[in-house]
């Protein structure tokens, strides 16, 4: 008997153990390149050190990072999901985000929260135009300036730009159609000048932030549509990158974080929400990535080379209608595929 009761009292202590162990883990799934580079080495070893937690990362865009909460519904493994704000809003709806307890309400601007604090936005991108300032100068090409110089026939087979599955693709559709007449509802005119105007000069449709950078180191691609946040971050390594905000508008992108809806969650996946829009991770979200912060007690510094989206650049930011265009994405990604990027 004595044998049997030590048995079960060793097997219970190392019960316990794999419990806490299993409770000291964190997985974190957001964006890759650049971005995971800066979780990893700025913003993950203060938490970790603090709650004494191991953080798993899962990098992947924001669709795929859906996709993986779909994937998981009956067993999820994320505990936190930084998506941008159209796949996080998909993401509420599909019932996969808990509401974040005791968000700071007061310091945090109205702009970056959502429906019944569903999610919260960690900081703001504006998409814009990227291009290579070396190239330009070399060519005595002036600076883009405008969404329409993308048409530019000097850019031919030079232009970069993400497909429609990725926010900053969609946002040029959507600036397209607007400019044809068109917009949200209307989506024809911004498929219309894809397919004849910007198309031609398009070197490919380009998802991958890794990829983007090379085909700018490589020399093959020397503009493109990107977000302020990526150019940032390129132009830190060195390359000499410009970036513009349109004369007709630069676009508003939210990467937005919720903790994820699950059985038995980990109640620090909440803290590390909490952790990702304090001023103190706000500010490095600022200087490393460029993102224009979401606390109103984050201080921040402007970037000469890669203007941030702050003060009148963020309140100038074009908003998307992301109710009909989640309505409608589906539609419009089957037929991107069979008539863009065929």
């Amino acid at each position: 008997m004595g044998k049997v009761l030590a048995v079960l009292a060793a097997a219970t202590v190392a019960a316990g153990l794999t419990a806490n162990a299993a409770a000291q883990k964190l997985v974190v799934a957001g964006y890759g390149g650049s971005f995971e580079d800066i979780m990893r080495k700025d913003i993950f070893p203060p938490f970790a050190k603090q709650h004494g937690v191991e953080l798993d990362y899962v990098a992947g865009n924001s669709t795929n990072t859906v996709a993986r909460l779909q994937a998981q519904k009956s067993n999820q493994q994320i505990d936190v999901a930084i998506i941008d704000d159209g796949p996080m809003y998909q993401a509420i709806a599909l019932g996969f985000c808990e509401p974040i307890k005791g968000l700071p309400a007061d310091d945090i601007y109205g702009t970056a929260r959502y429906k019944d604090d569903k999610a919260v936005a960690i900081g703001i991108v504006a998409t814009g135009i990227m291009y290579n300032k070396k190239v330009f100068d070399e060519k005595k090409w002036a600076p883009p300036v405008s969404w329409k110089d993308l048409k530019d026939p000097k850019y031919k087979k030079q232009l970069v730009i993400p497909p429609l599955n990725n926010t900053y693709g969609l946002h040029a559709l959507v600036e397209y159609a607007r400019e044809g007449g068109g917009g949200e509802k209307k989506i024809e005119p911004g498929f219309a000048t894809f397919k004849n105007e910007v198309g031609p000069n398009v070197l490919v449709y380009e998802p991958s932030p890794g990829k983007m950078t090379e085909l700018f180191s490589s020399g093959q691609a020397v503009i493109s549509v990107w977000g302020s946040g990526r150019v940032k971050a390129f132009a830190d390594t060195g390359f000499p990158v410009g970036f513009v905000y349109p004369q007709e508008g630069a676009y508003a992108l939210l990467s937005s974080v919720c903790p994820v809806a699950k059985a038995n969650a980990n109640p620090l996946a909440q803290a590390f929400v909490q952790y990702l829009v304090s001023p103190e991770v706000q500010e490095k979200l600022a200087s490393a990535y460029g993102y224009g912060p979401v606390n109103k007690k984050a201080k921040v510094t402007d970037d000469p080379r890669v203007p941030l989206p702050i003060g009148k650049r963020a309140a100038d930011l074009i908003v998307i209608d992301w109710d009909t265009v989640n309505q409608n994405r589906d539609d419009w990604n089957k037929r991107w595929t069979r008539e863009i990027e065929r």
